[in-house]
């Protein structure tokens, strides 16, 4: 691997960078902007240098989004990114098969672009996806990591339709990154960097459920593929992906209902909101009074509920020896435009006016989850998300200003 030249700065007091023509370790050239804090920047005509010298609140703050295979990632980044506004489209010009999603604001990317070992490698190997061995840890941490402080990377394409690795593509620095994929939160350096985390928590029932549905009914798979293929999975899940909802600052966890006795077809699901405690720029939402443990059953003349009703609860808990605030419903909604009846009685959702919640879905109502609890909570975190954005970039700036005086 070629080596990219750094300037190591002592951190004192200001946001600043210093960006200086170089070599990115994939090869091509660029600014490289290394930051760092200074009380007051010195400079002197009779020292050249071809460096330049920026202040400013604006860095990429980076999202984590970790999921198995088939759990609604990309669903999530299409309400993630219609908050913050803009369509989410693929790189112009570039490669067809990238897996890149580029808005306005935020880019996507896709973490299998990180895999080491393309399909026929994997297979002669004997391993995963999901097996660390089979990715580059290295490389994602420093390319995140680069994009995060405002550098430029080349980052590789792993193409899905004829499973090999294409040749990298150019990612400059979002407002807001969003890595999803398999192993956002596996390794502690590029846990270390992110500003929020999410994982989407599909339990095994509903999983099996949505992958016989997606299968046997759009691929013609049968029934014992299907199981042999999660059955193969599964080892690997448990020792890898699965372990990294310990470190998320929430969960969207999806359940079989509890409504309908016995229930296996997965078409109404309990699905809970488990928001970590103390986290910066991160407000907990809670239903009617934060703190206290509530259950509710809304139906009625300003909800309509067909069978098996809708019913919400609400409480604080452990998890993984945290803190946490839950927010959970059961069942779903026959009529998106009464959902602004529960938005109402939900605080903290982050919302820049009143309905805003209930609007987004309706905007989206196509999208798979719109009538449960999997897109509402989707769509709250994606307003928490820009909200604590926003909070992260006010704070930079006026540490800034703070420096200034």
């Amino acid at each position: 691997m070629a080596v990219s030249t750094v300037h190591t700065i002592q951190p004192l007091n200001s946001s600043c960078s210093i960006s200086t023509p170089t070599k990115s370790h994939l090869g091509f050239s660029q600014k490289q902007q290394v930051l760092f804090f200074s009380k007051r920047i010195n400079t002197s005509s009779s020292r050249r240098s071809s460096s330049e010298i920026t202040c400013s609140a604006e860095k990429t703050v980076v999202i984590g989004l970790a999921a198995d295979s088939g759990c609604g990632k990309s669903t999530f980044m299409r309400r993630l990114t219609s908050v913050f506004g803009g369509a989410a489209e693929p790189p112009r010009g570039g490669n067809p098969d990238s897996n890149t999603l580029i808005s306005d604001t935020t880019t996507v990317i896709c973490l299998d672009d990180y895999h080491s070992l393309d399909r026929t490698g994997r297979k002669e190997k004997g391993v995963t996806a999901l097996d660390p061995r089979a990715n580059n840890f290295d490389l994602m941490y420093e390319q995140v990591k680069a994009i995060k402080d405002g550098v430029a990377v080349d980052k590789p394409i792993y193409n899905h339709v004829t499973g090999l690795l294409d040749p990298p593509e150019l990612i400059k620095p979002p407002k807001i990154l969003v890595i999803e994929g398999l192993h956002p939160m596996y390794d502690q350096r590029v846990r270390d960097i992110l500003d929020f985390s999410i994982y989407l928590d599909i339990s095994s029932e509903v999983k099996f459920a949505w992958k016989i549905q997606r299968d046997m009914a759009e691929r013609g798979h049968s029934l014992e593929s299907i199981k042999a293929s999660i059955e193969a999975r599964k080892p690997d899940f448990d020792a890898y992906i699965d372990p990294q909802k310990q470190y998320a600052d929430v969960v969207i966890e999806v359940l079989p209902t509890q409504l309908i006795p016995d229930d296996n077809e997965g078409k109404v699901l309990r699905v809970k909101l488990i928001q970590k405690e103390g986290v910066n720029h991160f407000s907990p939402v809670y239903l009617f009074d934060e703190g206290s443990t509530i259950s509710w059953i809304p139906c009625g003349r300003k909800l309509t509920c067909s069978y098996p009703g809708i019913k919400f609860a609400y409480g604080p808990d452990t998890y993984f020896g945290n803190e946490v605030s839950v927010v959970e419903m059961d069942g779903q909604f026959d009529r998106l435009d009464e959902l602004i009846y529960v938005e109402s009685h939900l605080s903290n959702i982050s919302s820049k006016f009143y309905g805003e919640v209930t609007q987004q879905m309706l905007k989206h109502a196509d999208f798979p989850g719109s009538s449960n609890g999997t897109g509402l909570f989707q769509t709250i975190v994606g307003l928490k998300i820009r909200d604590l954005y926003e909070q992260i970039v006010a704070s930079r700036a006026e540490a800034l200003q703070t420096a200034k005086a």
